[in-house]
């Protein structure tokens, strides 16, 4: 890949050489009034004339955004730069004046000389600057985009891998409860389990996922916290998805779920949690609601989890623009609402 990119880069500064050298003779139109005719001879001697002094003009391009620019512009030493800049033209000059006098049988004239080659010399190390300058350009911003991705992609990793171990740890407990018991659901309560965690460890390193998975994984995390309440919290759940094929971030909603968990249950009057995920168009609802005590929440949100900060924050750098979230508490009810504009 690397060196292809090298071949274009190469054929294309060839293109453009060529282009250069070709464009005086592409606008000369013949004659002009009051020009002074020449024989062939003289004709053809200019002509090899012109095409050395061309020559001048790409070692001096190269050298110029190469070395010169990176070494005295960038570093503002522009007097010594300058001082490069007269001794370069004057070299030029002098390999000049000897093509000049092995090719025309005329008296080499100085002054003449800087008026034929000053303005290419100036042009040349105009356009040199420019381009290295926008080159270097081009790089910053592309290194800064790629940190900006690295720096993205790692906060990422950090924000999913933040999901409360307590869950897994409590299932864990709740599944050994269930073995000494030799409950009747346990090889569902592993089977479950056993899917979330492979969610979490294989399918969640991805940018994407299907909704349907990611509604899949909701609902084992929900049935697995249901079997391990009972009948202490009364969970309803509404899924009602238009279209299964979706893509979303992985891992984006469970917080919400879990953070109604973590504050929806312990010291409450009648606790209850109310989760609703529906999609309509490309457009994602999704609400969970949850009776909470607000002393025991306090006391919580000091103690564990990182909650609903994590969440919001990778909504604002994967769905900034895109995304409505709205968190109330009205009464003993605390609430969620996200609106999401899904990516196919």
């Amino acid at each position: 890949m690397i060196s292809s990119k090298k071949w274009v880069q190469f054929t294309f500064h060839v293109a453009i050489w060529a282009l250069v050298f070709a464009l005086p003779y592409l606008l000369d139109s013949g004659p002009k009034p009051g020009h002074i005719a020449i024989s062939s001879r003289e004709e053809t001697a200019f002509f090899y004339l012109r095409l050395s002094t061309y020559f001048f003009w790409i070692p001096l391009f190269y050298l110029n955004s190469a070395v010169l620019t990176p070494r005295f512009i960038y570093t503002r030493k522009i007097v010594s730069y300058v001082l490069l800049l007269l001794l370069s033209l004057s070299i030029i000059l002098v390999f000049h004046g000897l093509i000049f006098n092995a090719l025309i049988p005329e008296s080499y004239s100085l002054p003449r000389a800087v008026r034929y080659n000053l303005p290419t010399f100036m042009l040349t190390i105009a356009v040199s600057v420019l381009y290295k300058m926008s080159r270097d350009k081009i790089r910053e911003e592309e290194t800064i985009q790629e940190i900006q991705q690295e720096n993205l992609r790692t906060e990422l990793s950090f924000l999913r891998s933040q999901i409360s171990p307590h869950f897994v740890f409590n299932v864990l407990n709740n599944i050994v409860a269930m073995v000494r018991l030799k409950h009747e659901n346990l090889e569902e309560t592993v089977i479950k389990l056993s899917s979330l965690m492979q969610y979490m460890l294989y399918e969640a390193d991805d940018d994407k996922v299907r909704l349907k998975r990611e509604a899949e994984y909701l609902q084992s995390y929900i049935d697995l916290q249901q079997q391990r309440f009972g009948s202490k919290v009364n969970i309803t759940t509404d899924v009602s998805l238009s279209d299964e094929w979706h893509e979303i971030e992985p891992m984006l909603l469970i917080p919400f779920v879990e953070n109604a968990f973590k504050h929806g249950v312990g010291m409450i009057e009648d606790p209850q949690i109310n989760i609703e995920l529906r999609t309509e168009g490309k457009i994602l609802y999704f609400s969970v609601k949850n009776k909470f005590n607000h002393d025991q929440m306090e006391i919580k949100d000091k103690t564990s989890g990182i909650g609903l900060t994590n969440v919001t924050r990778r909504l604002n750098l994967l769905y900034a623009g895109e995304h409505k979230l709205d968190i109330s508490t009205e009464g003993n009810w605390f609430n969620v609402s996200l609106q999401l504009n899904l990516h196919v």
